[in-house]
Parts: structure tokens; sequence; C-alpha cells
């Protein structure tokens, strides 16, 4: 059996036959009509002049109809709903070009407080270092000048100190026996001849043994422990020798042969 998937054989034979009833009809109308011969036909007229009438009136052609409008509704709907979209996509176009804006100005508003934040920083940085510096500079001046007013009263201070050593021997020598003012008198004349090398210690301080004979003529010259080198211990040695004869007691009685004198030249 012919698959007829669109109905095409029953379309057919329906068309056939209207065509062929329809030629039916028209067969049978031609040939039911009767035939007669053709007679002359008179005409009695009669000529009747009518008076002159009023044109009729215009005749009023009927106001045409209006035609009825085309339904624009499905193209109208079209239209709003294109218009509706235009807007939509205006307003979400406007929507994110406000957000874009709202976030750059969002993002330069956080760079310009971080530029900010940066610059205190930087600021407070420069300050705080300039701050030390100054306290720096100040504690170094008050320290030198700590220093230098230490040093000076230091000077002070063993200077007053080398004087009142100086004179204290000096009132002691005085006001002691005959045998210390023999020993101070000797040490005055050994210093008198003594020269001091460049090597010598600030404060010279030397234990010399010295041998004499009656007149003070020295025979032997020892020295003992000393802050010197060996140039200032013979510079020590030489101005014993060159001393003799030391000077005599002014009590014979004290004269001693061996002597051991504690030579310190600043005093």
């Amino acid at each position: 059996m012919l698959n007829d998937k669109y109905n095409i054989i029953p379309v057919f034979l329906a068309a056939l036959f209207h065509v062929l009833t329809f030629g039916g009809l028209v067969v049978a109308i031609d040939f039911s009509r009767p035939v007669y011969p053709a007679v002359p036909l008179a005409i009695n007229a009669t000529l009747v002049v009518q008076a002159e009438l009023p044109p009729p009136p215009p005749k009023k052609e009927p106001e045409p109809e209006p035609e009825p409008e085309p339904d624009t509704s499905e193209e109208d709907r079209l239209r709003e709903e294109e218009a509706k979209r235009q807007a939509d996509m205006r307003a979400e176009q406007e929507r994110i070009r406000l957000e874009e804006d709202a976030d750059r100005e969002r993002r330069e508003a956080e760079e310009a407080e971080r530029k900010r934040r940066r610059e205190e920083e930087v600021e407070r940085l420069r300050a705080e270092a300039e701050r030390k510096r100054l306290e720096d500079l100040e504690r170094q001046r008050l320290e030198n000048q700590r220093l230098r007013q230490e040093a000076e009263e230091a000077e002070m201070d063993r200077r007053r100190q080398s004087e009142l050593e100086a004179e204290d021997m000096r009132l002691a020598a005085l006001s002691a026996d005959d045998k210390s003012r023999w020993a101070y008198a000797i040490q005055q004349q050994i210093t008198r001849n003594f020269i001091r090398p460049a090597s010598a210690p600030e404060k010279l301080d030397c234990i010399v043994d010295v041998k004499q004979i009656p007149g003070g003529q020295v025979i032997d010259v020892s020295i003992g422990t000393c802050n010197g080198d060996d140039a200032v211990r013979r510079a020590v040695e030489a101005a014993v020798y060159k001393a003799s004869p030391l000077p005599s007691p002014d009590n014979p009685a004290v004269f001693q042969r061996d002597l051991r004198i504690t030579f310190k030249p600043e005093q």
C-alpha cells in the first residue's frame, strides 16, 4: 500500500469529481435551449415632447464607508516590547556606567587615601629622624661639654694636688727633723741636675740607692724600681753623680753612707 503522507490521492479524486460535475451541467444547459427563427420586430413609438424640467438635484454620492483600521496590535506590542527592551538596555548600560563610575571613584579615593597615608608616614619618619638627629646632636654636645669640663676639672685637680703635695713636702721638710731636712736637700740637688729624657713619663718615680763617703762624695749609684726606661735610668744615675758632693746634714750625727732616695722630680 502506498504511503500517502500528504493525502494527495483523496484531494486529486475530489478535484476530478467537481470538474466532471461542472462540465456536465454546462453541456446540459446548452442542449436544452430551443432554437427559434430570426423574426424582425416592429416598434410603435410616440414622440412625446416634455416640458423642460429642472435638472434633478445632484445625486448625493454615498459617503464611503470608512475602511476598517488595520489591526496593528501585534506591531504595537512588538514596538512596545522593542522600546521596553531598548529602555531596559539603556537602563542596564546606565546602571553599569554608574557602577563603573562609582567603582572608579572608590578606587581613586582608596588610592588617594593610601597616597595620603604614605605621605604622612614619610613625613612622620622624616620628622622622627630629624628629632633623633637633633637629640643626638644635643646629647653629643652635652657629652662633649661634660667630658671637656671633666678634663678641665681633672687637670685642675691634678695641678692642685701636685701643688698641695709640693707644698706639703716643703712644709714637712721645713718642720721635720734634721734627717728629713737633709734628705729633702739631697732630693732638690739631684733634681736640679736631672736632664729629663723625652721618654720619661709624666710622673716619674724611681728608687735610688746611693753610697757616699764623708764630705758627700758619691762613690756608687744603683737604680731600683723605676717606671722609666733605660734612658730614664741613665739620666737619673747621671743626675746623682752630677749632684756629688751631696749636701751635708746640719747635724753630723744623722750622716749615713748608704742612702735610699725616692726620686720624684715633679715634687
